[in-house]
């Protein structure tokens, strides 16, 4: 089968993948040379009722819950879909920035839907790639025959809708997923349109050995990253310093940046300055140490792309203090990496410290641990079995104990008729821990004080209409021996 590319966006209740929910999925699938081969996919998707969505993203998209409730579907049969329809051999799964966003919130979904997190990305021949990705690279390297927006403030920006306005493309109902898919489309037609070979290079980059390939032969490679100044361009030269336990990591160094001062300090020296950039992101980025994952596809190419003089003026890279930078990182290599090394043990254990204080609910843990053989295995016949009856056998078959919590809320929210009544009194247990716990500090509390703020702030009759809504749909959630 030959390989396509199926561009999807999602709405959601808000940015926390393992806290909010899908409420729109749009896609459509090209094939190579990005025309449509199929019709476009669009659905909306029902709120459960232990979700709140936040007011700020509902009018950003317009997506009231009563709307989605009514013309949606649930997660269930949604997923049923989307493995009937979407997850075919060899697709390659892309969008704008769903890398790092959307991605996350299809892993989440899967997950508490007791699915493989991950499986639907990299099977039968299925990869993932961002055009967000394309869009940096293509602009720090490649310009010509794009125009390049900035932002009210005179920065560079590669925002969706700024480049859709700047290069007088369609896209008349931003934040509406369908539309947002369209345009993406259009601007990947035209990068690979103007700038072919990039295009071409960065799409047979995406897969994670072909970039290790690069990152791993020790020699110092163009990187692209949000993490990097925004001037310019979000791009240097960067070097592979150290591999992390896991396969996917590794740390880079910035070789735009003298390494003199990191040489002699302590690992936990190290530690706490890369805390400190974590903590103050609106901070300009001058530390040079990055993390890079290799499966989120990086934007990076051979340092030979910018052998031109224009090229690294623009960059405003000089490429003679690259290698001394480089040179002085050789010389000093064995006890850089070591207390690197040092450095990122502690990190990753103040992170786990985090997580265990966090208290993660069952539906947040997706990263405690990988699913076995078996775990999948599972999984998957419970789903080409499924009944009410069935699933409850499947409980104790299930070894991880995440999947048994999950399946119980899984029953609960599609089978809830069926429920016996210890289970419906877990359920709404749950709910209210979901909702009212917390006092003043409640999701619900919290969600009515969000709608009051902003019905001052924003006054148009469609925001207001918008809030009255959610306001509304808060109280529906409220049960009768609560609001009495």
């Amino acid at each position: 089968m030959d390989q396509t590319l199926f561009f999807y966006d999602l709405e959601t209740t808000g940015l926390k993948p393992g806290e909010d929910r899908i409420m729109q999925f749009a896609g459509q699938r090209t094939d190579n040379n990005l025309n449509p081969i199929e019709e476009p996919h669009n659905y909306l998707l029902k709120l459960s009722g232990d979700i709140l969505p936040e007011p700020s993203a509902v009018l950003v998209h317009g997506i009231a819950p009563q709307q989605a409730n009514l013309d949606g579907l649930s997660e269930k049969e949604f997923l049923e879909l989307f493995y009937k329809n979407i997850v075919k051999p060899n697709t390659t799964f892309v969008g704008f920035n769903n890398i790092r966003f959307d991605d996350n919130f299809l892993r989440f979904l899967n997950y508490r839907n007791l699915y493989d997190p991950y499986s639907w990305s990299y099977e039968n021949g299925c990869s993932r790639w961002d055009i967000l990705d394309l869009v940096r690279l293509t602009r720090a390297l490649r310009p010509d025959g794009i125009v390049w927006p900035t932002d009210s403030k005179g920065r560079n920006t590669n925002k969706l809708v700024a480049m859709t306005e700047a290069n007088k493309i369609d896209h008349q109902d931003a934040h509406d997923a369908l539309s947002d898919v369209g345009a993406t489309i259009a601007m990947a037609k035209l990068i690979k349109t103007k700038q072919p070979k990039l295009y071409d290079y960065l799409y047979n980059l995406r897969q994670k050995k072909d970039a290790a390939s690069l990152v791993f032969s020790g020699m110092p490679f163009i990187y692209s990253t949000s993490h990097y100044s925004n001037d310019p361009f979000n791009t240097s030269v960067a070097v592979k310093l150290l591999s992390k336990n896991d396969s996917n990591s590794v740390v880079t160094y910035n070789l735009r940046y003298d390494p003199r001062p990191y040489i002699d300090m302590s690992g936990q020296q190290l530690a706490e300055l890369w805390n400190n950039v974590k903590a103050n992101k609106d901070e300009p980025i001058t530390f040079p140490f990055k993390t890079m994952k290799l499966n989120r596809c990086p934007a990076i190419a051979p340092v030979g792309v910018i052998k031109d003089e224009q090229s690294q003026q623009r960059l405003n890279i000089n490429l003679e203090e690259v290698n001394k930078n480089l040179e002085l990182i050789k010389n000093n290599q064995t006890k850089l990496v070591e207390q690197l090394t040092i450095a990122v043990d502690i990190l990753d254990n103040d992170q786990e410290v985090r997580w265990r204080a966090d208290n993660l609910g069952v539906e947040q843990q997706i990263y405690s641990g990988f699913y076995g053989i078996k775990d999948r295995n599972t999984m998957k016949e419970l789903h080409k079995n499924e009944t009410p009856t069935k699933i409850r056998e499947y409980k104790e078959r299930f070894e991880d104990e995440r999947l048994k919590q999950l399946l119980e809320l899984y029953l609960a929210r599609n089978y809830s008729t069926t429920l016996t009544n210890e289970e419906r009194i877990s359920w709404e247990d749950h709910v209210k821990k979901s909702l009212f716990e917390g006092g003043d500090n409640a999701r619900l509390a919290i969600y009515f004080r969000s709608i009051s703020d902003l019905s001052i702030k924003r006054t148009d009759t469609k925001s207001q209409i918008l809030l009255e809504d959610l306001r509304l749909y808060g109280e529906s959630l409220i049960p009768s021996d609560i609001s009495d």
